[in-house]
């Protein structure tokens, strides 16, 4: 019987060994896409991603199962997931998470969802409308 370390292990090789074809896949099919979300808001709060981290470290995240049941209710997100399905998967059309009030965490009452273009632009806009970057 494998340790859980082996089987991540084992794991990391068979991904490794096809170039992540199967991730890849799952990814853009609408569960995969929001397991992706979820996971990268996950490690901006918890500060596994350090790029920012001042944004996000210690901030609300909601539960997964709120994420997800909020998210398989949101119309919003159906029209944006087939747009950039439709694009081809183009990144700027991805839908995204954003935060209506930056101060804080990822709370039902504090989401929406935009496209990565949106947020991108938005996030650029709030930046250089703060004195700390003038």
């Amino acid at each position: 019987m494998l340790t859980q370390a082996q089987r991540n292990e084992r794991q990391r090789a068979y991904r490794k060994a096809n170039g992540n074809a199967y991730t890849k896949k799952y990814e853009k099919t609408p569960s995969g896409f929001l397991m992706r979300v979820y996971r990268n808001m996950k490690s901006r709060i918890t500060g596994v991603q350090k790029h920012k981290s001042h944004l996000y470290l210690g901030k609300e995240l909601l539960s997964k199962e709120e994420f997800y049941e909020w998210a398989a209710s949101s119309p919003m997100f159906l029209v944006l997931y087939q747009q950039y399905v439709n694009s081809g998967f183009d990144r700027k059309q991805a839908p995204t998470v954003d935060r209506k009030d930056s101060s804080k965490g990822y709370s039902l009452d504090n989401m929406e969802w935009v496209t990565h273009s949106v947020n991108s632009s938005r996030g650029a806009k709030s930046k250089y409308a703060n004195p700390m970057y003038s």
